[in-house]
């Protein structure tokens, strides 16, 4: 699973900065994502957005991380890793990693119609062949963090926090040797995207 694998275990607490598993209130989380989004390079978005929580206080920052690894674990869903699959012509765990980043990344309109309806993705403006992916959503938190107080974010976070956030084994309801089961679940975005990757072949 990628990050996910990287979450657990034990934390501390040390020098002055407490404790806390308080998630950023979701209004401002997404406040600070819409704003990024002016920025069409990523590079540039993810600049910003570490410049803007650099910013806030260190809870604050961890909050935001905590909100993003939130809204991965409800993201980690097979209807989605097939939405992945089809527009990137592969997606390997890493690579559904990245691709659920870059959903959030676009905005919380397009996150939850992606999650109710993978489908929906269709009508992203910047939608393209084996570019959705930013990995670098995943640790904005913690990079913005550590250049702000020289310290790790998840020592400051309690150990069961992420076990708690949802995650489970997902049961595949389609098969990548199964192009119908694909097709089933994301009918527009395999028109758009599949042949063409069959063209490449």
């Amino acid at each position: 699973m990628g990050l996910f694998n990287k979450l657990f275990g034990g934390s501390k607490s040390g020098g002055d900065i407490p404790m806390t598993s308080d998630f950023m209130d979701e209004a401002l989380y997404w406040k600070i994502i819409a704003e990024s989004t002016k920025h069409t390079d990523r590079n540039d978005q993810y600049e910003y957005i570490k410049k803007r929580l650099q910013g806030l206080s260190p809870q604050e920052i961890i909050g935001f991380q905590l909100r993003t690894d939130k809204f991965m674990a409800d993201t980690y869903t097979s209807e989605l890793w097939c939405a992945g699959y089809v527009i990137n012509g592969g997606c390997s765990d890493d690579g559904f990693d990245y691709f659920r980043g870059w959903i959030i990344s676009r905005g919380k309109e397009v996150y939850y119609n992606a999650k109710d309806n993978p489908d929906s993705l269709i009508n992203v403006s910047d939608l393209a062949c084996d570019d959705c992916d930013f990995e670098e959503m995943l640790s904005l938190g913690r990079d913005a963090f550590e250049e702000k107080t020289g310290k790790e974010l998840d020592d400051y976070v309690p150990g069961d926090v992420h076990s708690s956030m949802g995650y489970s084994e997902i049961e595949f309801n389609w098969k990548e040797e199964d192009e119908e089961s694909m097709k089933r679940i994301c009918p527009k975005l395999y028109a758009k995207f599949w042949d063409a990757w069959g063209e490449e072949d």
